[in-house]
């Protein structure tokens, strides 16, 4: 078969695959042979946006650059995560993007978060804030806002409202000398009420504040119909910059809509935990009797039962111990059963502490759900011990189930406990990918390797075989060294 026709094949083969895509808001993930994710992209229609990279008709040269030519060309698969609206999937577009990092994703790759809107309860006379670095405690957060400038522009439609402060200025109920203070512009102009010099109550200023919050937490649709009156009764006065005026506010507060939950569109960069009161919050959850010291997390890493591992990762005091990390090719599974690939990688693991040579963990982690937590139990009932406290996290919903209780636990996705087990699961994930791929890597090295084609240069990527006198080229992996966390631990074969 021809260059030719081998290209359309993977055309058609894909478009093929596409057409099963649901027509729904999502994220989707352009992946090349090996599985490795090119691209991340979101769309308000999964099907139509992903098919549009694979039409006869699409110049993607032109329209999107050579970066994403290039990218579409190596394509083999196309994976995606349905969301519930735009707004969802923009969200967790930017999320993976900074967690996977592909090569041809340009934007969000930085270290940039998404704004939000914080009201600061804990203080005598709230303040009102855009703000990409909010408080861990002591405020009510809204957002994250999908951008800063619509929501700097809804906080001073809102302010005229409302008329709460936006300074940053410490305000005290019990300071006598407020009365001498001169305010602001905002005052003059009835953009603020003025607590700094004591011309609001506290009582007062706060009902105006619990107003703000109802707001925020509603469809605001009355605001909204009473400010689309002020605009008609602006225009049928022929006074069009008032009118205009009042538009823009208009469309600046219906772009609070596109906003997520702060509970469930956690930016893990935002809110750093301090490893002590995510391990101190943890032996409350579990209900142990003493806080936990060390944490040991186990995850599977496989592509269809191809060249399977488990990687376990340790976390001493709330912190990664690589010295600590193992890695296992799986020996005794055939095809993709994590269950029983769990059971190998915790009977291998904790052999010589069922026979008393070793200590168990304090905690051990099951990347996982229901099923998983049960196959790692059923792997130490095999082996006559009762072992510490071994928990699962499950991905999406985030819930954490324990041998304990029957029913899963949902924490707040800010929870410290949870943010501490999340990493632990983050890490064992990444150990255990990373190493998987290098074993792909190496059979694939292999096999050009039996079938003829010449073992590239260490710094090259490309190999020409045979055909080099036609002018072919053939792609050929090169076995890189791993990082310094692999090299410390070999698998245990």
């Amino acid at each position: 078969m021809s260059t030719r026709d081998d290209e359309a094949a993977r055309i058609e083969r894909l478009r093929q695959h596409i057409a099963q895509f649901p027509k729904t808001p999502g994220v989707y993930l352009m992946k090349d042979g090996k599985g490795r994710v090119l691209y991340i992209g979101k769309a308000k229609d999964l099907r139509a946006r992903v098919a549009s990279y694979f039409q006869e008709s699409a110049d993607l040269l032109n329209t999107r650059g050579p970066d994403i030519a290039r990218m579409a060309a190596a394509v083999r698969d196309v994976d995606f995560l349905e969301c519930d609206t735009e707004v969802d999937a923009l969200l967790q577009e930017a999320r993976l993007i900074k967690d996977i990092q592909p090569p041809h994703n340009v934007q969000l790759k930085d270290g940039k978060t998404f704004p939000y809107l914080e009201i600061t309860t804990g203080d005598d006379f709230p303040g009102v804030y855009v703000t990409r670095q909010p408080r861990l405690e002591g405020s009510r957060l809204y957002g994250p806002f999908v951008s800063a400038g619509p929501l700097r522009d809804a906080v001073n439609a809102l302010q005229k409202v409302f008329r709460f402060r936006t300074c940053e200025l410490e305000i005290r109920a019990d300071d006598d000398r407020r009365r001498f203070f001169r305010p602001c512009l905002l005052y003059s102009i009835n953009r603020c009420t003025a607590p700094c010099a004591d011309r609001i109550s506290r009582e007062d200023y706060r009902r105006d504040i619990e107003r703000l919050k109802r707001f925020m937490a509603s469809k605001r649709s009355v605001v909204l119909r009473e400010m689309q009156k002020e605009m008609k009764a602006a225009a049928e006065a022929l006074d069009f910059e008032e009118a205009a005026r009042i538009r823009d506010r208009i469309r600046a507060i219906e772009r609070l809509a596109l906003s997520g939950d702060a509970a469930e569109d956690v930016q893990p960069e935002v809110f750093q935990i301090d490893p002590r009161q995510g391990l101190e919050r943890l032996a409350r959850v579990l209900e142990l009797e003493a806080t936990p010291r060390i944490i040991e997390g186990i995850d599977i890493a496989n592509l269809q039962g191809d060249e399977s591992v488990g990687a376990l990762v340790c976390f001493i005091d709330g912190r990664p111990f690589k010295s600590g990390y193992r890695r296992f090719r799986i020996r005794s599974v055939a095809g993709q059963d994590d269950y029983a690939m769990i059971r190998e990688v915790v009977q291998r693991r904790y052999r010589r502490a069922a026979e008393g040579e070793e200590l168990y963990p304090d905690v051990i982690l099951i990347d996982g759900g229901l099923g998983q937590l049960h196959a790692a139990l059923e792997a130490c009932r095999e082996a006559f011990v009762k072992p510490p406290m071994v928990v699962s996290l499950a991905k999406r919903e985030e819930e954490l189930y324990t041998q304990a209780r029957q029913r899963p636990i949902r924490l707040p996705r800010n929870d410290a406990a949870l943010r501490l087990l999340q990493h632990v699961r983050d890490e064992a994930h990444r150990f255990g990918q990373h190493y998987h791929h290098i074993l792909r890597s190496r059979r694939q090295f292999d096999e050009d390797l039996q079938a003829g084609r010449r073992v590239p240069g260490r710094r090259g990527i490309r190999g020409r075989g045979p055909a080099d006198s036609a002018g072919s080229a053939t792609e050929v992996p090169i076995d890189q060294s791993p990082p310094e966390d692999v090299q410390r631990h070999p698998p245990e074969d």
